[in-house]
């Protein structure tokens, strides 16, 4: 199987003949793009949507941006987090675990860390389920109140943990779960 090399971050709309998107290959030519390199390039793009001091104050905003990092591309668990200042403003964005098809390895003392490095304020953390089921299992829902636990420790809040599955997402906080 021949590798096809990309610029992930020109993926463009084209009309030469079919509709649908392309991307530039290697070469520079527009070539029809398979539903795979689409989501990879979207997880590019969303590495620029989340510019450093933009203001995180909409559950929309977060639910969507989770929604577009986790994406349908990804056959593991990962655990996100954004970690944002007083003001609420991003810091940065890390993917500090991965796991396999059902589950991630996410240690509370690397989360702190991560915290207290970034001299973040709060922290809104996601996961993905590959499986598409939605519902947070008991593991999620004990991570979550531990996390919450470790990084008050040391007063930063965590303000929500969202899941995602299938490009749908799931709010702890609007579940009334954190």
């Amino acid at each position: 199987m021949q590798q096809r090399l990309f610029d992930y971050h020109r993926v463009e709309y084209s009309t030469q003949g079919v509709d649908g998107l392309y991307i530039r290959d290697a070469s520079g030519a527009l070539v029809p793009a398979r539903d795979s390199e689409i989501l990879i390039a979207a997880r590019r793009i969303a590495d620029h949507m989340l510019p450093r001091g933009e203001k995180m104050n909409s559950p929309k905003q977060v639910k969507d941006f989770f929604a577009m990092k986790m994406n349908n591309s990804l056959e593991h668990e990962v655990f996100g987090m954004v970690l944002l200042n007083a003001a609420h403003e991003v810091i940065e964005y890390l993917e500090p675990f991965r796991g396999t098809l059902t589950q991630a390895s996410v240690y509370p003392r690397e989360v702190v860390k991560m915290a207290l490095k970034a001299n973040a304020a709060a922290v809104i953390i996601g996961h993905n389920h590959p499986s598409g089921r939605l519902e947070p299992s008991a593991a999620d829902e004990a991570l979550t109140k531990h996390l919450q636990k470790a990084l008050q420790l040391i007063d930063v809040r965590l303000l929500d943990h969202i899941l995602v599955a299938d490009h749908r997402t799931m709010s702890f906080t609007e579940r009334g779960l954190l």
